[in-house]
């Protein structure tokens, strides 16, 4: 009969009937009965696992659409920057961690998670900076958007970067009134030191994966969609698969992988296609995902790629990390080998040339149902909207950019161009398709943080105050759609998860309390008490003493 039967809840379906039920039976990996408590009840036999909900909701399992799992797994072994308010507290977590880790001359330090948005003196950290902290060691430290780092004097010789650097196509190397650079490196100037970290092996993977599974587990994430080559390099990528694909199948995978491949070489991509690699292939716990391609950087950063120039940057543009012709060379080649493809553009310059190329390739290599993806699609002005709807193309959101990025939205890029910039109620009111992600561990990974910024486009503290753009504001059940059918569209699994319904897989997620039933300020208070995988209880949350 059942394994699992889940009662006395408020089950929250993400179908249109039943959108609402009490209590769920599951055998197996599978959903098998959805209903009231008083019939469900009756399924119950000696093996059967009983969960008494309580009134908490029970919604299908959390599924992200675009993170970096083994990024996030890395960020454990690195100065944690998020919380600085300034250049002088990152000298100083610098100066403690090397101290506190015993860390000897010569040995790199890395850190990530600074944001000159949330300074008093909003610049860059430079070399110089560094050099105080760290003067023996070379040091490099990662914005939190991942698209600019800064590094110290020893960093940058190692890199092989001095007075007489050419700046490199596709990124930017910073250089003062004198032309030494600063130590600021943008996009793919950053894989100079980045490039330099030593390479990650199949156990080290696999720790990473297992390490970072656990925790997403806790915050109700039941599968992800992650672009981890990007953290570890295109060439780890047998690597990488053959480390997802033994857990899978050694049973120690506890969450649904999709692997987001960033191959923006063709050699590259020819390799991984020569390699019989096509998106949806795989098993129950890993599949390959779409080809990934970044186009640009981030607004806070003042990389994303704009049409008019920055509003408080008159000479600044953006950086555009692959050209046009790149693009359609390598969204060219995915379309004839019909791999999907999900490609990163935050800037409106950036996401037009992403949809011509979408256009224009559809037109060459027609397909049935390619679902192409724009990651992040941040700013949309109305003819970028209306090519969204009449090209039935997807957009990959993370509403959790809102509480770190409105203030800076609001100073790089004006009042006129920040209307534009995260309209996700004008995205479903146009019909348009949204997937919910993180982009952790620039964000936090955790769904309930996501829905809560979707929902009121505020911060944790309630600032600003009524929201920011709150017309743009979504509705609570368009929020939890993102985040589970919204995203199991993307991967072609919408009639496989994302809702709970008779015959789907047994991915489930009970939280704290009735989140329909709650402020919307409290959104991000409420916690995960259960997160069922294939109908096992992979997560459950220890009781409050």
């Amino acid at each position: 009969m059942s394994d699992l039967i889940f009662y006395n809840g408020r089950i929250i379906t993400m179908e249109e009937k039943p959108a609402e039920a009490e209590a769920v039976a599951v055998t197996g990996d599978r959903i098998t009965a959805v209903g009231r408590t008083n019939d469900l009840i009756n399924l119950q036999e000696n093996r059967t696992t009983m969960v008494d909900l309580k009134g908490r909701a029970l919604l299908p399992g959390f599924n992200d659409s675009h993170m970096h799992l083994i990024g996030y797994a890395l960020t454990a072994e690195k100065v944690d920057l998020r919380h600085c308010s300034g250049v002088d507290e990152i000298v100083e977590a610098v100066r403690n961690f090397v101290r506190e880790n015993r860390v000897e001359a010569g040995q790199w330090v890395f850190g990530w998670g600074w944001d000159q948005g949330l300074f008093s003196d909003p610049r860059l950290p430079t070399r110089e900076d560094l050099d105080q902290a760290a003067p023996d060691h070379p040091v490099a430290i990662i914005r939190t958007c991942l698209h600019v780092l800064s590094a110290n004097t020893e960093a940058l010789k190692k890199a092989g970067i001095d007075r007489a650097a050419v700046p490199m196509e596709g990124g930017n190397i910073a250089v003062d009134a004198r032309g030494v650079p600063t130590g600021v490196l943008e996009e793919n100037a950053m894989s100079l030191v980045t490039g330099l970290q030593p390479p990650l092996d199949k156990e080290k993977l696999k720790s990473l994966i297992k390490s970072a599974s656990a925790a997403f587990l806790a915050a109700g994430l039941t599968s992800v969609q992650t672009d981890d080559l990007a953290s570890v390099g295109g060439e780890l990528a047998p690597v990488l698969i053959d480390a997802y694909r033994e857990l899978e199948a050694a049973g120690e995978l506890p969450l649904r992988v999709n692997l987001q491949a960033f191959l923006p070489e063709p050699e590259q991509l020819r390799s991984f296609l020569g390699r019989g690699h096509r998106t949806g292939q795989g098993g129950d716990y890993f599949k390959i995902g779409p080809l990934k391609l970044l186009t640009d950087g981030s607004i806070g950063g003042r990389t994303a790629l704009v049409s008019a120039p920055y509003e408080d940057s008159p000479d600044t543009y953006g950086v555009s990390v692959l050209a046009r012709g790149e693009v359609e060379e390598l969204v060219g080649l995915a379309a004839e080998h019909d791999m999907q493809c999900a490609v990163h553009a935050i800037g409106d310059a950036a996401v037009k040339m992403v949809l011509e190329v979408y256009q224009e390739t559809a037109r060459r290599h027609p397909r049935t149902d390619p679902r192409y993806r724009v990651i992040h699609a941040s700013m949309a002005g109305p003819r970028i909207l209306d090519r969204f709807e009449n090209q039935e193309v997807i957009a990959d959101i993370q509403p959790s950019f809102i509480p770190s990025d409105y203030i800076l939205v609001d100073r790089h890029l004006g009042p006129k161009r920040a209307a534009w910039t995260y309209r996700w109620r004008d995205f479903i009111d146009r019909g348009i398709r949204l997937a919910g992600g993180s982009d952790c561990p620039v964000e936090n990974y955790e769904p309930l943080e996501g829905i809560h910024a979707a929902v009121t486009r505020q911060d944790r503290n309630g600032n600003p105050p009524g929201g920011w753009n709150p017309a743009q504001c979504l509705e609570l059940g368009e929020a939890l759609y993102i985040y589970t059918m919204g995203s199991a569209y993307c991967t072609f699994e919408e009639n496989e998860k994302g809702s709970i319904a008779e015959g789907k897989l047994a991915d489930l997620v009970a939280l704290s309390d009735d989140i329909t039933a709650i402020d919307p300020p409290r959104i991000a208070d409420l916690k995960v008490d259960l997160s069922v995988v294939g109908g096992k209880i992979v997560y459950r949350r220890e009781p409050q003493t």
